[in-house]
Formats: structure tokens, C-alpha cells, sequence
């Protein structure tokens, strides 16, 4: 149990964003998105929260709902499997919104294709269960993916393929070139090779250079781009880059709707991919008594079931608004205020000179986003329970994120866990273990931190959570 003495930040929230506009002038260029937080965004300030947790899930602006709602009450949607005057209708809408995604991402129709999925999760399901893995094919990826992207190596194995990790260097947690052209190179006798990156990982906010995806290529990968965390609030341009696949969820970048992602893929990729099993929509014909079928072409063979038809035009709405305040606003935006987040926060130290924080990442804005993974450290170095942090935020209604995050390795190389020592934990409970498990095996906890900020965050919110990082420096045990 701890209890935490009042520890306010030297100067007012007013001195401290007088200091912040002196030393990064560039952040009036985005002062429009501060009207936009008012008019758009006022339940935040209305019912006193404090979102830092833009990672995990991006809020919708009032004007989303209200244009979702509009075009449902002046439109009948039917299922979309039909010729009938409704569900020609809902075709176009699904059809049109393809185009605008394409169009977001500048991505050459003849070239890319547009699969709605549920989430980045689905997409990254669908490659791993259709990608052609046989014996002596390696499945290549960074240590710092999220779970989804690690679950492939399920498909591969069961295939006979190999599963090859890129290590991740602490503290910074990124990847050298120099590593990844290493890997590249390992020899591989079979014929597919699939390597997996995120472009910003979701634990440490490192950006992982898009230069990979064309090095890759260039020694015969196909290359699956989990772009979940980078898009929300960095330019994703498909003409420049040209990953086989990328995988991403709406809601990340704009809230709403939660249940509708995509699955990008060259046109080319996708020939090479084939589905285990066909479900009603991804079928042409298909026979019980001749115990046949065959797969629709292109994205449809991919498109289980019905899609999403209602909720996939809020789609468009969500584009609409990102591009209204404008993709490099938000990125210029969020970037300012994530560098002086770590600014302060690395400047906090106890009388001792122990430090407060312990950042996982790059300690500037330099090949990182606008997420920071961290840890809370008492006077003599041990890191404080993020269950006890999280409880405090929440206090003082602030919403940020503890654990691991759905991304065990790079959890496991910034908290320097060694393989023995989790894997000891594993073989202690063979049959099954709890999360809680987990953590009480492992010696000082499995997760951290994360605050992250996005398109309407404030100067005012970053301040609240160095006001709140602060406090702790007059803990008492």
C-alpha cells in the first residue's frame, strides 16, 4: 500500500504551456485542433476525463456520429449478396468506400486491393492461415510485434516452415539495418519467405523504417506490414512503399466504427494466398452431393459471411475528418507534445538522484511515435507496480494502459526477463496459466506503462500526467 503526497509541478499549467509554446513555436501552427477538441470533442472536458491511451483505441469526433446517423436514417440497406434495389444500393456504398480507402492511402487501384475485416487482427489471421508455408519456408519477424502478428508462427510451423525472430536492442528497442539485411540474408531452402514488421510498434512507439519492406523484396520476401499503431496519426503513402500486405483497425485511427478493419494487398500477393476453409460470400459455386466449390476472386474469396454494410460507410466519415485537419497537422501535433512529455518525465529524479522514470524507447522524438512505455521506479530503483499506477491515474481520471499489451517480446527484452527464466514459468503450468500467474513467476512484474496521445490531445493532457508522474516523487511506502 502507498500513499501519495500532493507534489504539484513547479509552475502553473498556464507558466508550463507559456515555457512548452517558447521552446516549440510550432505547435500554434496546429491551435486549430484545440477548437476541434471544444467543438468535437467535449465530453472529455465535460465528464473530466484525461485520455491518454490513443494506442488502444482513437475516439470519434461528434460529427462522425452525427453523419453515421444521418445516412442511416435516409438510406434502406439491404444484404448486399443480392440484385435487389437495396442491396444494389448497399453494394455501392461498400464499393465506394473501397475507393476512398485507396484514395487515403494513395494506393494504385491496379495495383492494391481492399479487404474489410474486423479488425488488424482478422487481417493478420487471414494472411497467416492463407499464406502458402511448406517445409523449409521461414517466417521472419521483429521481436516487438503485437500477439497477432506472433500467432502466424502457429501456421507456419504446422506447415512445416520456420519462425525466425529479430531481435530488438534496449533501451532504445529498435532494430539496426544492418541487423535486419543479416537476417534477410539467412539462408532459406524453401520457396516462400514472409517477414513481419510493425511500422510503429505499440509497445515502445519505435518506427521501424519502411525502407525494410523494398530490401526485403528485393531478396524474394513477401513483406506483411502491421501499420495498427502508425496510421492514426502518420502518412501512410502506398505509392512511395509497397508492402505485400498491410494490416490495420478504423477505430485506432478514428474511433468509430470498432468493427470494421482492412487487409491491403497487391494484387500479385494475393494470388499467392489460399484459404483453408470458404464460407458463404467467398464462394462462386459450391456443391454438398458433387462436394465441390470454388473460390470467388480477388478480395470476396477473403470476405467471410456478410460484411459489416451498415457500419462500413462511417468508414468514409472517418476519413473525412482525418483528412479535414489534416494528416501532418496531427502527426506534427502529437509529436511535439510526446517530446515534452519525455522531457519532463526524464527530468524527474528523487533527492537521491534516482530517477522516477524508466523509459523504454528512444529517449527523443527521433524513430518513435507519439507513444511512451515506461515504468514507475521508487528512491532505490525498483520499479512500482503498474497495477498501483494504473489505480492511481484512475483516480484522477486519467485513462492510460499497463501490461504487456499484446507484445510479449518487447515486454520481455525492455524489462531484460532472460528465455530460461520464462521459460521456467511455462513449464511450471504446462496445461494452462493466468495473466496473474504470469506476473507473480516473474521476478519484478512482465509489463509497464504506456500513455499515448492522438489527434485531440492537449497541452492540458500531457500536463496532467507529468502533473501526476511528479507525485510520486513524494511517495511514502
Amino acid at each position: 500500500m502507498v500513499e501519495i503526497q500532493n507534489t504539484p509541478l513547479v509552475g502553473s499549467l498556464d507558466i508550463a504551456f507559456q515555457a512548452f509554446i517558447e521552446a516549440c513555436p510550432d505547435f500554434l501552427r496546429t491551435r486549430r485542433i484545440d477548437e476541434l477538441r471544444k467543438k468535437e470533442f467535449s465530453r472529455l472536458d465535460a465528464l473530466g476525463h484525461v485520455y491518454l491511451d490513443y494506442t488502444g483505441a482513437g475516439l470519434y469526433s461528434e460529427s462522425q456520429v452525427r453523419q453515421h446517423a444521418d445516412f442511416l436514417l435516409n438510406h434502406v440497406l439491404g444484404n448486399p449478396h443480392s440484385t435487389n434495389p437495396t442491396s444494389v444500393g448497399t453494394t455501392e456504398n461498400v464499393e465506394r468506400c473501397r475507393r476512398r480507402i485507396l484514395t487515403f492511402f494513395n494506393a494504385e487501384p491496379d495495383e492494391y486491393v481492399v479487404i474489410f475485416t474486423a479488425n488488424a487482427s482478422h487481417s493478420l489471421k487471414l494472411v497467416g492461415e492463407s499464406y502458402p508455408f511448406e517445409p523449409g519456408d521461414r517466417f521472419l519477424l521483429t521481436f516487438d510485434n503485437h500477439n497477432s502478428v506472433n500467432g502466424i508462427r502457429e501456421f507456419d510451423r504446422a506447415h512445416g516452415a520456420e519462425t525466425t525472430y529479430v531481435p530488438v536492442m534496449p533501451p532504445d528497442m529498435v532494430v539496426t539495418d544492418e541487423t535486419v539485411v543479416r537476417f534477410l540474408d539467412l539462408p532459406c531452402v524453401g520457396s516462400h519467405k514472409l517477414f513481419a514488421y510493425p511500422a510503429q510498434s505499440n509497445f515502445s512507439g519505435v518506427h521501424h523504417p519502411l525502407e525494410w519492406i523494398a530490401q526485403a523484396q528485393s531478396r524474394g520476401w513477401d513483406v506483411l506490414l502491421d501499420a495498427a499503431a502508425f496510421v492514426p496519426t502518420n502518412r501512410l503513402d502506398l505509392s512511395l512503399w509497397h508492402p505485400d500486405f498491410v494490416a490495420l483497425s478504423f477505430y485506432k485511427m478514428f474511433g468509430h466504427p470498432t468493427g470494421v478493419g482492412a487487409l491491403i494487398a497487391r494484387r500479385q500477393a494475393l494470388d499467392k494466398l489460399h484459404r483453408p476453409w470458404f464460407a458463404g460470400g467467398t464462394i462462386e459455386v459450391a456443391s454438398v452431393q458433387a462436394d465441390r466449390y470454388y473460390m470467388a476472386a480477388g478480395a470476396a474469396a477473403f470476405e467471410d459471411g456478410t460484411l459489416d454494410y451498415s457500419n462500413i460507410p462511417a468508414v468514409e466519415d472517418g476519413l473525412d475528418f482525418i483528412d479535414s485537419v489534416g494528416m501532418d497537422v496531427i502527426h506534427d501535433r502529437v509529436q511535439l507534445l510526446a517530446g515534452w512529455m519525455i522531457e519532463q518525465l526524464l527530468e524527474l529524479e528523487y533527492p537521491n538522484g534516482s530517477p522516477l522514470i524508466r523509459l523504454y524507447g528512444p529517449r527523443s522524438t527521433e524513430r518513435r511515435g507519439a507513444t511512451l512505455a515506461l515504468n514507475f521506479c521508487d528512491r532505490d530503483g525498483a520499479i512500482i507496480d503498474q497495477e498501483v499506477v494504473e489505480r492511481l491515474a484512475s483516480e484522477r481520471r486519467i485513462s492510460l494502459r499497463t501490461g504487456c499489451f499484446c507484445n510479449p517480446g518487447a515486454g520481455e527484452v525492455a524489462l531484460g526477463l532472460s528465455a530460461s527464466e520464462i521459460t521456467s514459468c511455462f513449464s511450471a503450468a504446462p496445461e494452462r496459466m493466468s495473466y496473474e500467474d504470469f506476473r507473480n513467476c516473474i521476478r519484478g512484474g512482465s509489463g509497464a506503462v504506456r500513455v499515448s496521445v492522438g489527434l485531440p490531445s492537449t497541452f492540458a493532457d500531457v500536463y496532467a500526467f507529468v502533473d501526476f508522474a511528479k507525485s510520486f516523487l513524494g511517495m511514502r511506502a
